[in-house]
């Protein structure tokens, strides 16, 4: 609790800190020179494959300045160098000379490269971003494709006293240049710059990109969606739950019954296997390191939202989102460790160390052989994706530095927590034999059950979220996304309990971990997903591309697998130590 006061008071005073020095940081006099940063280029429909501004043969200083970049930036593959082009506060030009360059044959392959893959370029403008395409190609004429690379950049800014308010980048059509062939061309660089004044506050100026985010054109019926998903899944659950209530009740009465009259018929049901169904799991240095890790994923993605909803991630607060994943995450491995070595002492297991080391390695593990993968074919195709040796250090200097001994003095406290595990019966010396199950209450038919209902809850939602992970768009509205989560929650431990019960009335007492698999697979249900959105509701195409996209979000999937199965055991475990509490075992 103290932790979580201390993070989520962190990210307010981060935000009043923001607030109060940006206002002072972007004031201007006319003629005052105002930073613009050019940032990357790449191909509009593959989002991660992108490369330096200057990889393409534009004009570029005898020197390239970069722009010293904090963490999160770096993670998002910005790479800010000084633009070629000088926009002094409220000073207008008209077809301002950049520079003439002679392009040679590999110039113009470069850039014809460019404009048939749809490059866009991204800038930086007093923190402002904004887009341009590098040439266009026209559809097919009779003399066949035709390839032209745009010269003449118009900027539009917009002004309220002395700050600047918005800009804009547009192309003159008339000023293009024939790339079709492979021969050299001399090019003039040009740009314009258009100064208008606005009554749009500072503190406005960010609203734009808010209203051009992911959210349709009607808020009203993206509210209307969710809340249609959310009541649909909301009357099934109380649907479940009734019947649920009502089995209950009549299976309390029933065994209140043969408690009085104990010789006229023998156990059966779930009250059958009471001396079995608290006998500890297989492999439980290895559940318990899951349900640490699932705790702790679980805890990040808590105090993310709280940020969220502070307004932390305001739109294009660069790399803040990838900046508090690093450092929220270093900060809640102790909550691993104490969860892990504490529930894994309780199911009296003996290497603590084993277990607190699997506890570390359980996710960070898999991300890292996936990052190592995706690094290497991001430095193969040269491509600002791929992180810098000094990041590099950096995050291995947080790893090893705050994480891990995060993690021991979790797992040292949670050894000396001294808890012991509360089972309300006693468990037999020799365990029952479970007895033969029908197709559908098996393992892989139960967790298809059990990850189709949450899934249903969260479907409508992905779209908007993998638009602004896997493309342009920006999503702002996590209030709505808040809700959704939390119903996500409730759905999952709801659904894995009633299982759980279906189970247990089948004489199955081995409900450790098919709750857990159970609970987490929305996971895979949304891996899925992924799959279906690749093909079908996304452009994205290339192998780095196609690589980044299925092997970040297969450990994104994997969190989410870890984090629902924690929920849907500890939901679990406290219905079956309640319904064993109401009936008299011994």
């Amino acid at each position: 609790m103290a932790a979580a006061k201390l993070l989520l008071g962190a990210g307010l005073a981060l935000a009043l800190l923001v607030g109060c020095a940006t206002a002072d940081s972007h004031r201007f006099r006319p003629g005052d020179a105002v930073p613009l940063y050019a940032n990357k280029v790449g191909p509009f429909h593959n989002p991660s494959e992108t490369y330096r501004y200057f990889d393409l043969p534009f004009c570029a200083p005898d020197k390239v300045k970069d722009k010293i970049e904090a963490l999160g930036e770096v993670l998002n593959g910005d790479r800010l160098v000084d633009a070629p082009y000088k926009l002094d506060f409220r000073v207008d030009y008209d077809a301002k000379f950049v520079c003439s360059k002679k392009l040679t044959k590999d110039d113009v392959i470069k850039f014809r490269h460019a404009v048939s893959k749809d490059y866009y370029f991204q800038m930086y403008y007093d923190d402002l971003p904004l887009w341009g395409f590098i040439g266009t190609k026209p559809e097919k004429a009779d003399g066949g494709d035709k390839y032209y690379l745009y010269r003449h950049l118009i900027f539009d800014i917009l002004y309220n006293n002395d700050h600047v308010i918005e800009i804009n980048v547009h192309t003159d059509q008339n000023t293009v240049v024939d790339l079709t062939e492979d021969k050299e061309v001399d090019v003039e660089f040009l740009y314009t710059a258009k100064w208008k004044e606005t009554q749009t506050p500072f503190e406005k100026r960010m609203e734009k990109y808010s209203s051009s985010s992911v959210m349709p054109h009607h808020l009203e019926v993206h509210w209307f969606s969710i809340i249609n998903s959310c009541v649909t899944v909301l009357l099934l659950l109380g649907f479940l739950a009734t019947i649920l209530m009502r089995v209950l009740k009549n299976d309390f009465v029933k065994y209140s019954h043969d408690e009085e009259e104990p010789d006229e018929q023998e156990e059966t049901g779930w009250k059958y296997i009471h001396g079995d169904v608290f006998r500890f799991p297989n492999n439980k240095s290895l559940f318990s390191a899951a349900i640490g890790t699932g705790t702790q994923l679980f805890a990040l993605t808590t105090f993310i939202f709280l940020l969220a909803l502070v307004g932390v991630f305001y739109p294009y607060n660069r790399g803040a989102l990838f900046t508090a994943l690093v450092v929220i995450y270093a900060l809640t491995s102790g909550i691993a460790g104490y969860s892990a070595t504490s529930f894994y002492c309780q199911l009296e297991g003996n290497n603590w160390v084993r277990n607190l080391l699997l506890t570390g390695c359980l996710f960070c593990g898999p991300l890292f052989l996936t990052f190592c993968f995706l690094n290497t074919v991001a430095i193969a195709y040269n491509s600002t994706a791929a992180l810098p040796f000094g990041t590099i250090c950096v995050i291995m200097l947080i790893w090893t530095l705050v994480t891990f001994p995060l993690l021991v003095l979790g797992g040292i406290a949670g050894k000396n927590s001294k808890n012991e595990f509360q089972a309300p019966c006693r468990t037999t010396k020799f365990p029952r034999e479970v007895p033969p199950l029908a197709w559908y209450r098996r393992t892989i038919p139960q967790m298809a059950m059990a990850g189709f209902l949450p899934f249903s809850a969260i479907y409508i939602e992905l779209y908007y979220i993998f638009a602004s992970i896997w493309g342009h768009r920006i999503y702002t509205i996590y209030s709505i996304l808040f809700i959704v989560f939390i119903i996500l929650l409730i759905v999952t431990a709801f659904i894995t309990v009633a299982l759980t019960y279906f189970q247990l009335t089948s004489e199955d007492h081995e409900w450790w971990w098919r709750s857990f698999l159970c609970g987490g697979s929305t996971g895979f249900f949304v891996f899925g997903y992924c799959l279906y959105y690749y093909h079908e509701r996304s452009d994205m195409s290339g192998f780095m591309q196609t690589s980044f996209f299925f092997g970040y979000m297969a450990c994104i999937c994997y969190a989410f697998f870890l984090m629902l199965g924690m929920v849907g055991f500890r939901a679990s475990l406290l219905f079956v130590r309640h319904i064993y509490k109401s009936i008299k075992c011994e």
